[in-house]
């Protein structure tokens, strides 16, 4: 009898039920083999897209990993739909795996085991990968359509955290029979009766002569908290103690005020992650599309705060303002920074940006013009430290840190800071179980009877809290599957490793020295007070495998250096 692995998909949680994809599609797969063996491992992957690949799937890059040792429990995998397993040219480069590792893979549209000789099967394989590839952007073409006429001819809300200024009301119950029976409601915005007189006294005070900033120093002066500290739990990311000129700017330009909907604001980007290797798949991140691009609706569908005409002229003295306002050319040169990203300022706890000034690399905070004043923190209008007076020192400190006779130093310091992430990932787990429970309650409340308006109100909350908790699992499962406990000896290949590194440092590239910076760990923060910098550096393993975190190789040590102003 063949043992057999089980590998499945299915996507999102919220469009489909887990439990039934994966019990048809065991079903097919125990169908297939019924003659020939029996299944002792299930690789099953939730809410994972088609589109990404298998080593980034869990399941399927853990399926992938055991492929290769000989004790692998198992002797075959079989899917139970390829155009759930496979997408695009996904089979083409994952087959050929199985093939070298002597797994046969067992799939119900060719009766049996893939034939790598096979043209007829591969043949058929690609053309079901094809299929998946069509189906999903048949899927994406359907709905965005369907959500463009929803917006402009209904002028329906299609979710998305309500604007500043306005709350969520319940409308109605949703037109889809089965959502209505789940619960779902149809929701249109409201004036808040906190925040929407605040939305219309920023547009009055600009449009009376008043600038941003004003504006922003205004609110805070005056206790009202900024739209990231009325709504915490959506903003945990954001300090939220005062206004910015970038949430006044926002409000002054959000065309949602004058009572219309507007869709397609922004779009999810595919973008490959690495060029040189197309197997990795693509990222998604939102976008911007052009203004001529928003779908707006046809008529207003929620109350106005401001008119047209306000808008319309809130965007002419902002057009007005600016350099290109007058005619000007602003040509813009892109310079390299060594400490992007990795210099931090020591009274504010911001990231100082990397600024070009006098013909040499500089690094500045402005943080008061938008928190200083409100935080009543003692900081200069603007902080400034050369890049090349950093450099220097910084170079001769990691040198001496991965410096051979150090070697026994920094293998006791890695040993110690190894991190444990089970009883955080324990804990979460049993919040997602309990949420899952509260959910199974009130939609047995909901048949029971229940007023459907107040069940839908404890359900999104529920859901809420739940999608905060899966991001939370999710992000600890990925920890854990990449950070393990490293042994003395892994440790002493790592920083030699990067002993090889450091003497490079001093005639590399600013773009190569920020490189090998990011993957020393290196975390600087800048005193101006005292003009020094304190050093901490946290490496990771060249492969990308392991990692070691949550300390130093050794305390913080301060580099001194002079920094000029412009």
């Amino acid at each position: 009898m063949i043992r057999f692995a089980f590998a499945g998909r299915v996507s999102t949680e919220d469009q489909q039920d887990p439990e039934a994809s994966r019990n048809w599609q065991r079903g097919r797969a125990e169908a297939l083999i019924a003659q020939q063996g029996q299944i002792v491992a299930e690789f099953f992957d939730v809410g994972q897209s088609r589109s990404i690949p298998w080593k980034r799937r869990p399941a399927a890059a853990q399926l992938l990993e055991l492929l290769k040792q000989p004790d692998r429990g198992f002797d075959a995998v079989v899917i139970g739909e390829p155009q759930r397993a496979f997408y695009g040219n996904q089979f083409g480069l994952t087959f050929p795996v199985f093939v070298h590792y002597g797994v046969e893979l067992w799939v119900p549209e060719v009766g049996g085991p893939v034939d790598p000789e096979s043209e007829a099967h591969d043949l058929i394989m690609s053309v079901f990968g094809g299929m998946s590839k069509g189906e999903r952007n048949r899927i994406k073409i359907r709905v965005r359509a369907a959500m463009a006429a929803q917006a402009k001819v209904e002028g329906r809300y299609l979710g998305g955290r309500p604007p500043y200024g306005y709350r969520l009301t319940d409308v109605g119950p949703h037109p889809n029979p089965s959502k209505a029976a789940d619960g779902k409601r149809l929701h249109q915005l409201e004036p808040h009766p906190d925040t929407a007189p605040v939305v219309q006294r920023i547009y009055r005070e600009y449009l009376s002569g008043i600038g941003i900033f004003a504006i922003a120093q205004r609110l805070t002066a005056e206790g009202i908290p900024c739209p990231s500290a009325h709504d915490r739990r959506r903003n945990p990311h954001r300090s939220g103690i005062a206004w910015s000129k970038g949430a006044v700017r926002t409000i002054l330009t959000n065309p949602r005020y004058t009572g219309y909907a507007v869709w397609n604001k922004q779009h999810k980007h595919e973008s490959l992650i690495d060029v040189d290797d197309v197997a990795l798949g693509h990222q998604t991140r939102p976008t911007w599309n052009q203004k001529d691009e928003w779908v707006y609706s046809d008529h207003p569908v929620h109350p106005a705060l401001v008119s047209k005409i306000d808008l319309d002229n809130v965007r002419l003295r902002l057009a007005s303002r600016g350099p290109k306002s007058g005619g000007r050319v602003v040509t813009r040169t892109k310079h390299t920074y060594c400490y992007t990203g990795l210099l931090f300022h020591h009274a504010c706890g911001r990231r100082m940006q990397g600024t070009w000034n006098h013909d040499r690399a500089h690094y500045r905070c402005r943080y008061p013009s938008e928190y200083a004043l409100a935080n009543d923190l003692d900081h200069p209008p603007s902080v400034y430290l050369r890049e090349d007076h950093l450099t220097g020192p910084l170079d001769t400190w990691l040198a001496e840190v991965f410096h051979p006779d150090h070697i026994e130093h920094s293998l006791a310091m890695l040993e110690q800071v190894q991190p444990d992430t089970t009883p955080a990932l324990v804990t979460a787990r049993n919040s997602l179980g309990e949420l899952d429970q509260k959910l199974s309650k009130y939609r047995a409340a909901l048949e029971a009877g229940t007023d459907p308006a107040v069940v839908a109100t404890w359900i999104k909350e529920v859901q809420n809290q739940r999608e905060i908790v899966t991001a939370q699992v999710a992000a600890l499962e990925a920890t854990r599957g990449t950070q393990r406990q490293l042994s003395k000896k892994e440790i002493k290949q790592l920083v030699e490793a990067y002993g090889g590194l450091t003497p490079a440092l001093r005639t590399a590239e600013p773009g190569e020295k920020q490189e090998v910076y990011r993957r020393l760990g290196v975390k600087l923060t800048f005193d101006h007070t005292t003009r020094t910098v304190a050093a901490e550096a946290l490496p990771q393993p060249p492969v990308g495998v392991v990692v070691v975190s949550g300390g130093g190789l050794e305390p913080p040590r301060p580099i001194t250096g002079t920094s000029t102003s412009s």
